[in-house]
């Protein structure tokens, strides 16, 4: 069977949506640079945390909907969803977007649709589009070029592919034509047509706002913390005004959307991006303060019992009740209070990861009964049963105990 679709990265938003279009009777072939992650899909396996995507994924494989490799193949239809980070002083970096799109442009023929779903900044899909009719000028305007950005929440990606909203902008108005189309066979959630430069702002936008969001409750966090007042009382109390809805504290901000697309905004635009700017400065500076404040609570325990006293870290992942550690910031503060620790015990848990290159793992209820100091990074679900005794300090960035 000759694959309609071929997606291009099987990660945290190429896979789930490589099974949901296999699982929709369309055959889909997945293209990943890893033979580890090819061979465990192959196998009808996942290789990441998502809940129902490995039921989604073992049906289309046996069902020979979706077969994976580390080459593409001729198809109807290309999906571009591999990452985007940023290199040197926060500058996107869409090298992996330009490598993908390599790829597929000598097997391109006339009334084939190119969709990259990657984070981009603004002008990408143009200028993909060029480098694509650079090399195949026969195919100028004969093909159908589009950008449909993801906005699924990590921990519930299968539904919300489904049932959440999409922008799509096409470089023309047949390409969003085609786009539209093509989304509407697996989309039920309301499709939005715009342009490629705005569907790809949007994206950008979304990320940026929930990132200024949250640095506002970073910093009430900050103040309140000086003044001696307990936040997740007082954000609770001012939220019961009809018309204020501010978001939790945590220990900074991470993932691989609202941690670095602001910075698309702010290298394209510095000078027009000020409060984004600030806002990730804030967010940034929140795991710092988080890691001296685990610092200055074991130095005020070693000056009071003289001796070191054992700490656990409480969660790695970027947010609650997922595996992916991507930009956490909970890894940021782990890594600095192990370089000031010395020789203090310390047990590192991540309940949803099975070990660790770097870090020695610690099973989360024998941390939580050895150590002096609790501290909490991540608000998985398993923490929150977790009861401590009068003698251990407890340290809640994430509102575990609010």
């Amino acid at each position: 069977m000759q694959p309609k679709v071929v997606t291009i990265g099987l990660g945290y938003i190429g896979l789930p949506t490589s099974a949901l279009i296999a699982n929709n009777g369309v055959s889909v072939h997945g293209v990943d640079i890893s033979q580890h992650v090819v061979d465990t899909i192959n196998e009808g396996k996942i290789h990441i945390v998502e809940p129902d995507l490995d039921q989604a994924v073992a049906k289309a494989v046996k069902e020979g909907y979706l077969k994976a490799d580390i080459k593409p193949v001729v198809a109807d239809t290309y999906l571009v969803v591999v990452p985007t980070p940023f290199k040197g002083n926060y500058e996107p970096d869409i090298s992996y977007v330009k490598a993908a799109t390599e790829g597929i442009i000598p097997l391109l023929k006339e009334g084939d649709l190119y969709i990259i779903e990657s984070t981009s900044p603004v002008g990408t899909t143009e200028k993909m589009m060029d480098l694509i009719f650079l090399k195949r000028p026969e195919l100028e305007g004969k093909i159908y070029l589009a950008y449909c950005p993801e906005r699924v929440l990590p921990g519930n990606v299968m539904y919300e592919l489904v049932n959440n909203d999409r922008v799509i902008g096409g470089v023309d108005e047949e390409s969003t034509q085609k786009a539209l189309a093509f989304y509407r066979q697996f989309v039920k959630g309301e499709l939005h047509p715009t342009n490629a430069r705005t569907a790809e702002m949007c994206k950008l936008t979304e990320n940026s706002s929930r990132d200024v969001q949250i640095a506002f409750a970073n910093e009430l966090s900050l103040i309140c913390d000086k003044a001696n007042i307990n936040v997740w009382e007082l954000i609770n109390l001012a939220n019961k005004h009809p018309r204020v809805n501010i978001l939790q504290p945590g220990c900074g901000v991470g993932g691989h959307c609202i941690a670095v697309d602001p910075y698309f905004l702010t290298a394209d635009f510095p000078m027009e991006s000020r409060i984004i700017a600030q806002a990730r400065e804030t967010n940034n500076y929140k795991s710092f303060w988080c890691a001296e404040k685990v610092k200055n609570t074991r130095l005020e325990f070693e000056l009071k019992y003289g001796r070191q006293p054992s700490i656990a870290l409480m969660g790695l992942a970027f947010k609650p009740n997922i595996d992916d550690l991507r930009e956490s910031p909970a890894i940021h503060i782990t890594e600095r209070v192990l370089q000031d620790s010395g020789d203090a015990d310390l047990y590192i848990v991540e309940p949803n990861v099975h070990e660790h290159k770097v870090f020695k793992l610690t099973d989360y209820n024998e941390a939580a009964a050895k150590a002096d100091i609790i501290v909490l990074l991540v608000a998985h679900n398993e923490f929150k049963n977790l009861s401590f005794k009068e003698n251990q300090q407890v340290l809640d960035f994430c509102g575990v105990t609010k």
